[in-house]
């Protein structure tokens, strides 16, 4: 059985249209050449896919669902043709992009909406680890580029630039003894902390450490509902406790010591030594014209 292309776009254009003259038109070729393809394709399958007792053409019950089928061939060509013209321009096939929960979800849609129609032919994985295991996996080739909160010493075969700041709230749940009008910063080392893990055990870890007791947890949204059950405070970004469901039953009371918000730097992170092709560009690109909470971030550092 020999089925060629041609014959699948004859028979769904003819499908299409409703005539093989309407499909000749569209394909620019001859009715009969049209029309014989559809028929060597009946031939080679060995069903009937159109009736013609009428007028026009008419799909069988054969025809109405291999149309499906032949739609999804010609479609992969195209893909097909699409992926090799992608490739032709050296543009990446695959990214592997690692990014902090602490970068605003809502505004990632957006982005990658706009990076998959500039970008239709490229693979992309997204990973959402946490504070410098976003640069570990960058560093070690797992992740092309990351976005990940500021690292007070950062690998030197890493470049990296600043796109925004997010601040952090200081939460609590309505029972805790916390949740009240002031907090002196001495009331805050005396009750448990909820802090945001990562994987690694470097100096990051610890940096937004008060209490003297701490439980780790590997997730913001994990860390709301424990906060919300008054097993202890944490400091979590304005966007991740606006859309918790355990927003109700939290509140952020003043501190006395600040206005209560800690900003954290956001940068953006890649690996000095791989090159970029278009799409990481455009990536890193959009990443630095961001607007995060309003805030733009400085240029790229040197080295």
């Amino acid at each position: 059985m020999t089925v060629s292309l041609d014959q699948l776009e004859a028979f769904v254009a003819a499908a299409e249209t409703g005539s093989f003259s309407a499909a000749a038109r569209r394909l620019r070729k001859a009715q009969s050449a049209v029309s014989t393809q559809v028929a060597n394709l009946e031939t080679d399958l060995g069903l009937a896919l159109f009736s013609r007792a009428g007028r026009s053409p008419v799909l069988t019950p054969a025809g109405e669902r291999l149309l499906l089928e032949a739609r999804v061939v010609l479609e992969r060509r195209e893909h097909l043709i699409g992926v090799a013209a992608s490739m032709e321009q050296h543009v990446e096939s695959r990214l592997v992009v690692a990014i902090d929960e602490l970068y605003p979800e809502h505004a990632l849609g957006t982005l990658f909406a706009d990076f998959a129609r500039a970008f239709p032919y490229v693979e992309l994985e997204l990973l959402f680890p946490l504070m410098e295991d976003v640069s570990r996996l960058v560093q070690q080739g797992s992740a092309d580029l990351g976005v990940m909160w500021r690292q007070e010493r950062l690998p030197t075969d890493l470049g990296f630039q600043t796109i925004g700041w997010v601040p952090l709230k200081f939460v609590c749940g309505r029972g805790h003894p916390l949740a009240k009008a002031r907090v002196a910063w001495e009331e805050l080392k005396r009750h448990r902390q909820i802090l945001v893990a990562a994987r690694s055990d470097g100096a990051e870890k610890q940096r937004l450490r008060v209490a003297a007791e701490v439980w780790w947890v590997e997730s913001h949204w994990v860390i709301l509902e424990m906060v919300k059950h008054g097993i202890g405070w944490a400091f979590v970004s304005d966007h991740v406790i606006a859309a918790s469901p355990a927003a109700p039953a939290l509140v952020t009371p003043d501190l006395q010591f600040d206005n209560g918000d800690w900003p954290v730097a956001l940068e953006m992170v890649w690996h000095k030594q791989r090159p970029a092709g278009p799409a990481m560009r455009w990536l890193r690109d959009r990443f630095a014209a961001a607007r995060i909470n309003g805030l733009r971030g400085p240029g790229a550092a040197p080295g």
